[in-house]
């Protein structure tokens, strides 16, 4: 007699997944309420018997994705008292004061593809309480929650955001945590832009990557090899800020476990390997009130407002002390290297590569600007919360803004300068807080003090062995 499985959990075609949570996608868009919400999840959950797990992901301060796995009947039982120990994790509580809650965002929702993160499992993503409910002040992606919520409400303004995110893939799993035993990367492919055949490691890894991205809801719009050897780019369509940083997030998880699943490595070190191009995450954004793009004026210098002119001028004069947030890592000011179309002069321009500040073509729908000098280790969150606050809120120039466009001037090209920058910044403690400034600047310090303060021609031990995406608990252990 034929045996029957003795386990029937939730595995959904990619066709349906994709209707699923595109359809949730659209309810965040358009703002529904969020009791609603919930309650929908909430019985979605109660009658769905083939899931099994809730997987429950938040940000800590750097930029790290965490994921628990909660049981389902557990969940729906305790939804409204989740704890965890945030002494735990670096940069949010001390020990004398540990415990932390989480607050499941159930707009933030996401059936998963089953082959990426096993059966019978959906995702949501939460904010982070203090223990008596209020925000906690580490908890970047709420506190971007909360400033574009606030945005709406003041005059119906949404922050738009479309990431451009570039990655490598390495020969081997865990390449990044055997570094220090291999002393370097090895490309899996020395093609080039858009140099792949059919069927090769690389476009295997996009196409997969590509496909569980779409289901997903991340409305893709290309996806292609990049101008280094081994180097990927998958873009998809812009969204509100929140909805794009979440999927910064995904995408990075996605690109690693696809990856991993293939004996590989998906890197997103801004600059693991010297003599080739390094990895950037654009930024593409705009601002609109009652569907009108606010950046776009057919009048204006470029195609761009007043207001899109002032949005840049204050990232241009705050650019030093904001660079930390944009770039969080010792090895991404080997990215800002003039000679591999690195975005490091203090400019902006509609066609020079190398301006922190880039005015793409656009029309009345996608005009836009484009903030080229993030690295892809940064906190997503924490960039696009810092844009958008400078922005709006920085400081003006000085002087006019037409001859300071017109000046070049450079980005730090080391660490230490850009934490100087961002300790002394009044506009930084005014903005993140005083609690997160130095919290965020010790920990970037306590990453540089164990790398060669020089960071020469050749890429160290140190700088992959002690970066913030490269998991390794026992040398975290060692800080």
């Amino acid at each position: 007699m034929e045996q029957k499985p003795l386990r029937d959990f939730l595995e959904i075609p990619y066709d349906e997944l994709e209707e699923l949570n595109l359809r949730v996608k659209e309810q965040r868009i358009q703002r529904e309420s969020a009791d609603k919400v919930r309650e929908e999840r909430i019985k979605y959950l109660k009658d769905e018997k083939r899931i099994k797990a809730i997987t429950v992901c938040f940000t800590d301060l750097e930029g790290r994705l965490h994921m628990l796995d909660y049981d389902k009947k557990f969940l729906l039982k305790s939804a409204d008292n989740l704890t965890f120990d945030g002494s735990s994790i670096r940069g949010f509580s001390a020990q004398a004061e540990s415990d932390l809650r989480l607050n499941v965002d159930w707009s933030a929702f996401y059936w998963l593809p089953s082959d990426i993160f096993g059966p019978g499992k959906v995702l949501a993503f939460c904010e982070v309480l203090e223990r008596d409910g209020t925000p906690y002040h580490s908890d970047m992606r709420g506190q971007l929650k909360r400033a574009t919520e606030q945005l709406f409400q003041k005059d119906g303004t949404v922050f738009h955001a479309a990431p451009e995110i570039e990655g490598f893939l390495f020969k081997n799993r865990d390449a990044e945590r055997h570094y220090h035993e291999e002393g370097k990367f090895e490309f899996i492919s020395i093609g080039g832009y858009y140099h792949a055949l059919p069927g090769d490691p690389l476009r295997t890894f996009i196409d997969k990557a590509a496909e569980a991205q779409r289901a997903m809801g991340f409305q893709n719009e290309k996806d292609h090899p990049e101008v280094a050897p081994s180097q990927f780019e998958m873009n998809f369509s812009y969204s509100e800020a929140l909805v794009a940083a979440d999927q910064i997030q995904l995408y990075k998880l996605l690109c690693r476990q696809v990856a991993a699943q293939q004996g590989l490595t998906a890197s997103f070190l801004p600059k693991p390997v010297t003599g080739v191009n390094g990895n950037g995450m654009h930024i593409n954004m705009s601002l609109s009130k009652n569907n009108k793009n606010l950046f776009y004026d057919k009048g204006g210098q470029d195609n761009l407002s007043a207001m899109g002119w002032e949005f840049i001028d204050r990232i241009l004069t705050n650019a030093n002390d904001i660079c930390l947030v944009l770039n969080s890592s010792v090895n991404a000011y080997r990215r800002l290297d003039p000679h591999y179309e690195a975005p490091n002069q203090i400019k902006a321009s509609a066609n020079n590569r190398g301006a922190m500040v880039r005015i793409p073509f656009g029309n009345e729908r996608s005009a836009r600007i484009e903030c080229r000098s993030v690295a892809p280790d940064a906190n997503p969150y924490m960039v696009l919360f810092t844009l958008l606050k400078t922005g709006l809120e920085g400081p003006q120039p000085q002087e006019d803004a037409e001859t300071k466009r017109s000046r070049t001037r450079f980005l730090p090209d080391n660490i230490y300068d850009a934490v100087r920058f961002f300790k002394g910044s009044q506009f930084i403690a005014q903005t993140l807080g005083e609690q997160v400034q130095g919290k965020y600047a010790e920990l970037k310090v306590a990453s540089a003090d164990r790398c060669p303060k020089q960071l020469g021609t050749r890429v160290k031990d140190a700088e992959i062995q002690f970066h913030h995406e490269v998991t390794n608990q026992y040398l975290w252990n060692l800080f």
